[in-house]
C-alpha cells in the first residue's frame, strides 16, 4: 500500500492568491516563493512600476495578475479581489502585507498621523478583509487569509510607537475574530507576526557603521537566533498557511521572530 505524498498538500498549483503591498520587501518575495510553488498571483500595490517589474519575473510569468490600488477604499479592496476573479476565475488565499509606520513620541505626533498608521495598518486589512471574505462565501468553497501583525501587536516599544503598536494588536485580534466568524464556512485566517525583517526601511539596521552595529547588538541579544529577518525566512510559513497543509489552522498568530517573543 503506498502512502500518499504529504509534501504535496504544501502545494498552490490552481491557487489564485491575492498579495498587496506586493511591492515591498515582504510582498515581493511572498510573490516570488508563492508563484514559484505553483500559485497564480494578484500583485497589488501603488507603485505600478514596481508591480510590472516583478511580474515580469519568470516565477511568476502566464500566471501573474496586476491591481494598481492600495487599500484606502471599499472601491479599491473590491478592484483588487476583482482583478484575481476577472484573471484566474476565483480567489483562494490572500496576503495582507500593505502597511505603514510614523515614528514619533505621543506628546508630538500629530492626529494625522496616527490615523495614517491607523488607515494603513487596520483600516486596510479590514477593507481587503471584506472584499475577499465575500467573494470567498459566495464561492463557498474555503479559503486562507493571511494578515500581517508583528511583533509589536504584543510588545511595546519606547521609541514612539504609540500608533504602530496599537494598530499591530488590532490586527491581531481583527485575524482572531474573523477565524471564528468564517470557520463554519471552511475559510481559514491566520496572522504572521515577524520582527524585524530587511527592508528600505530598515537597511540602516543591518549597515555597518556604529549606529547599525549599536542598535543590532542591543536587539540581538533578546533574539536566540542572533539575527535579523530576510524576507524570504516568511515564504515557508506563507506557503504553509495559504496551502492545504494547514487546513486545521486557524485564528492563530504565528511569531515569525527569531525566539524574540520567547524571551
Amino acid at each position: 500500500m503506498s502512502v500518499p505524498d504529504p509534501t504535496s498538500r504544501f502545494s498552490l498549483a490552481g491557487k489564485s492568491i491575492v498579495i498587496t503591498g506586493a511591492s515591498g520587501a515582504m510582498g515581493r518575495e511572498a510573490a516570488l516563493g508563492l508563484g514559484a510553488a505553483g500559485a497564480s498571483i494578484t500583485l497589488a500595490g501603488g507603485n505600478v512600476a514596481a508591480l510590472q517589474d516583478l511580474a515580469g519575473r519568470d516565477e511568476l510569468v502566464g500566471h501573474v495578475a496586476i491591481a494598481p490600488h492600495r487599500p484606502d477604499t471599499p472601491e479599491d479592496a473590491a478592484a483588487i479581489v476583482s482583478a484575481a476573479t476577472d484573471a484566474f476565475g476565483r480567489l483562494d488565499g490572500m496576503l495582507v502585507a500593505s502597511g505603514m509606520n510614523k515614528v514619533s513620541p505621543i506628546v508630538d505626533q500629530s492626529v494625522e498621523d496616527w490615523e495614517a498608521v491607523m488607515d494603513a495598518n487596520v483600516k486596510g486589512s479590514w477593507l481587503m478583509a471584506q472584499a475577499a471574505g465575500r467573494v470567498l462565501l459566495a464561492q463557498g468553497e474555503g479559503g486562507s487569509v493571511v494578515l500581517v501583525s508583528s511583533t509589536r501587536g504584543k510588545l511595546g516599544h519606547p521609541a514612539g510607537y504609540s500608533a504602530y503598536c496599537p494598530s499591530k494588536a488590532a490586527v491581531d485580534l481583527l485575524g482572531k475574530t474573523l477565524a471564528t466568524e468564517w470557520g463554519g464556512a471552511g475559510i481559514r485566517v491566520n496572522v504572521i507576526a515577524p520582527t524585524v525583517f530587511r527592508s528600505e526601511l530598515t537597511a540602516w539596521m543591518y549597515a555597518d557603521d556604529d549606529k547599525g552595529r549599536s542598535v543590532r547588538e542591543a536587539m540581538f541579544a533578546r533574539i536566540p537566533l542572533r539575527r535579523f529577518a530576510e524576507p524570504e525566512d516568511f515564504v515557508g510559513a506563507l506557503q504553509y498557511l495559504l496551502s492545504d497543509a494547514s487546513t486545521f489552522m486557524t485564528g492563530q498568530v504565528l511569531y515569525l521572530d527569531g525566539g524574540y517573543t520567547a524571551c
